[in-house]
């Protein structure tokens, strides 16, 4: 082997110093760019690590008992913690643990008492039936905390019966709807400022549990080993599911949004939600969450799809929606009588018998695991599991859906369809132009192919999307069948090129004048597949094929996607592989061709395998660059993220994603660090892929050295 480096040595000294300046000043460069790519991952990380951190309690002083009777009613807001007892007192206190305010009166107990799903409301019941409606209030300008009488500051009568059961909802400003029970029966009262108490009385049966969704459209009560759900529609009520249970519930709550239900008995909690069929809306039994048991309190958040089990012995075990199992678990000490979350979930209220206590949580993120961003997960509402990204909606109890399987699988998608679209085209190009093009043609073709490169992905993208587009739907038949056609007449050049009159062959033996025969028959046969086909097309079906197919034909799909990122990718893989045919020794093809082989059999047999590994360093590299397209995929698709849909169904890739939805994506959010892990990915995928065609590059080098050393 031969050593291509050639020591010079210079009589000059400051040119041997400027010499050794300049090579320090390229191998800091590079080692700055090492440092740039590894400060950058590791920046990412900082901001995504925050989202898998275990969370945490904090334990505050236990403070005296406020009241020797139980609290029916127990809340948090702010900085003031507030509580009504078995007897009708109520009292606000400082969290700070500072001197309380005086009780206040409320009612005459003892009572039966009911609260809203964000606890800005309760109802006072009495077990005769007289009730009252308060509400802490908080929004004074002094800052100090007031009881609210929004229906009038006495007793409302008129409901009779030994009462044992309550649930409020609070439907609108100034309305509320209120469900009582005797045990039998079940009374509707509607309750709005200013105006009379409006009752139905619903089917009588067992009832041992009653709750109302937050705005007032379901109510569920379970009895007699049965759950029965009525809608309520204004004024009309309607029984709509009566399900059998297999153990009466020891306890039944409502997450947030009151879409999910939770029903605790002695075999463990479940989670039922409402799933629309062909027979209609009904409500289902979803799943058991693993390890959750019935114990002394289940808790759940106001805001978040979280809900804790506290047991008798003080073990509190936190629950989410999206997770399989608890995800954190923590003694707080035996006789917890009530708790409550804060509005956030960012704190816990604790009353035992002989005092209370408020407890912090740092449980920022607790819908996020491995398992809700890579596999699939039941959420409200949806028929079965499914991969699903949804960020953000319209309405307020949404319950956001981060999978990135969707994205991955839409940037895997484009990215191979595009492959498959630039790289037979780059690849013939590269092929003809650096072993049979002449080389006066070669200097114009291949700075001209280079040149498209240099096209911004934006333009590219906006014609895909306006024009592109469109005239694809219009001619689909005919697009689908190019491809083909154009193999098939390459294909056939040879074998007809041999018909050819002696005369004909002779002029076209000279390297660069087959073109003026193989473009024209190549125009023709487009020709022929964009105009006569879908003319065709639409004569005997009377439609274009875009509006036939079974599955629907979304304008802007993969298949947009994938010709305008290929005809972007073309000039990249082109270049690399023509240079890396272009390198290979002169001696090796001359050396085959001298022993009898044809042009095609030194090509296929030892130009071709003597530059794969440079070829194949030019697909990684064209397959990475197609995985970090950004603005081609976001213009020339529907945007959609979807793991499932074809060719002719929109997608939306990692990169697009976070294009899209970073500028809103609120900082530290779960949502905002979601998009920095989408980046991570990204970055990781791309990293991979360029490393490995760069390695294949390197053992190309030397591939080279060695024949040029035999040489």
């Amino acid at each position: 082997m031969i050593d291509n480096h050639i020591p010079v040595h210079y009589s000059n000294r400051s040119r041997r110093l400027v010499d050794r300046l300049t090579a320090r000043a390229i191998g800091a460069c590079g080692i700055g760019v090492l440092l740039v790519m590894m400060l950058l991952f590791v920046w990412l990380l900082w901001v995504v690590m925050p989202l898998f951190a275990t969370p945490s309690m904090q334990s505050g002083t236990i403070q005296p008992a406020l009241s020797a009777q139980p609290a029916v009613a127990l809340g948090v807001n702010g900085s003031w913690g507030w509580r009504i007892d078995a007897q009708g007192a109520g009292r606000f206190f400082p969290l700070s643990g500072a001197q309380p305010e005086p009780a206040l009166k409320l009612a005459q107990g003892p009572l039966v008492s009911a609260a809203s799903a964000d606890n800005s409301s309760v109802l006072l019941l009495q077990p005769n039936g007289n009730f009252r409606l308060v509400q802490p209030d908080f929004s004074a300008a002094d800052k100090q905390p007031r009881w609210k009488f929004p229906l009038g500051d006495g007793f409302i009568t008129g409901v009779s019966g030994q009462l044992t059961q309550a649930a409020l909802a609070a439907v609108a400003e100034n309305s509320w709807l209120a469900a009582l029970s005797d045990g039998q029966h079940i009374r509707l009262l509607r309750l709005r400022v200013g105006q009379p108490v409006i009752s139905d009385t619903l089917a009588s049966g067992p009832i041992d549990h009653l709750l109302l969704t937050p705005n007032g459209r379901l109510l569920f009560a379970s009895g007699g080993g049965q759950l029965r759900v009525w809608r309520i529609d204004g004024e009309q009520v309607t029984l709509r599911d009566t399900l059998p249970l297999t153990h009466p519930p020891r306890q039944m709550a409502l997450l947030s949004g009151g879409r999910s239900l939770l029903i605790a008995d002695e075999n463990g909690i479940s989670q039922w939600f409402d799933i629309a069929d062909e027979k209609g809306v009904h409500l289902h039994r979803i799943r058991d969450v693993d390890g959750a048991r019935a114990q002394a309190l289940l808790i759940t958040e106001p805001q978040r799809r979280v809900f804790a089990t506290l047991s008798a012995e003080g073990d509190m075990k936190f629950y989410a929606s999206k997770r399989d199992g608890a995800f954190y678990h923590r003694a707080i000490g035996k006789d917890v009588r009530a708790a409550s979350f804060t509005p956030q979930g960012d704190g816990l209220l604790v009353e035992r018998g002989n005092g209370w206590q408020y407890w912090r949580i740092d449980n920022p993120w607790p819908d996020i695991s491995l398992r809700s961003l890579w596999q699939k997960v039941w959420y409200e509402n949806y028929p079965q599991p499914d991969w699903v990204w949804q960020s953000t909606a319209v309405e307020d109890p949404f319950q956001a859906k981060f999978s990135l399987v969707p994205m991955v699988a839409g940037t895997l998608k484009a990215a191979a369809l595009a492959m498959l679209f630039a790289t037979p085209m780059a690849m013939a190009a590269a092929i003809y132009t650096a072993w049979f093009m002449s080389p006066a043609l070669r200097r114009w073709i291949k700075p001209a192919i280079e040149m498209m490169g240099a096209l911004p992905s934006v333009v590219v993208g906006l014609f895909a999307s306006l024009w592109l587009a469109p005239h694809i739907a219009s001619a689909l038949s005919g697009v689908l069948l190019l491809p083909f056609a154009l193999t098939a007449t390459l294909l056939l050049c040879g074998p007809l090129l041999r018909r050819l009159p002696p005369r004909w062959r002779q002029r076209l033996a000279t390297p660069g004048r087959e073109m003026w025969l193989l473009i024209p028959l190549l125009l023709l046969v487009s020709l022929f597949c964009l105009w006569l086909m879908p003319l065709t097309d639409r004569l005997l079906w009377g439609a274009p094929l875009a509006d036939r197919l079974p599955g629907g034909y979304e304008q802007r799909n993969l298949l947009i996607a994938a010709v305008a990122m290929g005809f972007a990718l073309v000039p990249l893989i082109f270049t690399l592989a023509e240079e890396a045919i272009f390198s290979v020794p002169t001696a090796l093809g001359q050396g085959s061709l001298a022993l009898g082989a044809t042009a095609w059999q030194t090509l296929s047999r030892v130009i071709l395998p003597s530059a794969a590994s440079g070829i194949f360093a030019a697909v990684m590299i064209g397959f990475g660059r197609a995985v970090g397209e950004t603005m081609i995929v976001l213009m020339a698709t529907g945007n959609t993220p979807v793991t499932e849909g074809g060719l002719f169904h929109g997608v939306r890739a990692l990169s697009a994603n976070i294009a899209v939805e970073m500028p809103e994506a609120a900082a530290g959010s779960a949502h905002y660090r979601i998009l920095f892990l989408s980046a991570l990915v990204l970055l990781i995928f791309t990293l991979v892929l360029n490393t490995l065609a760069e390695v294949v590059r390197q053992r190309l080098r030397r591939r080279y050295g060695q024949y040029e050393g035999q040489g």
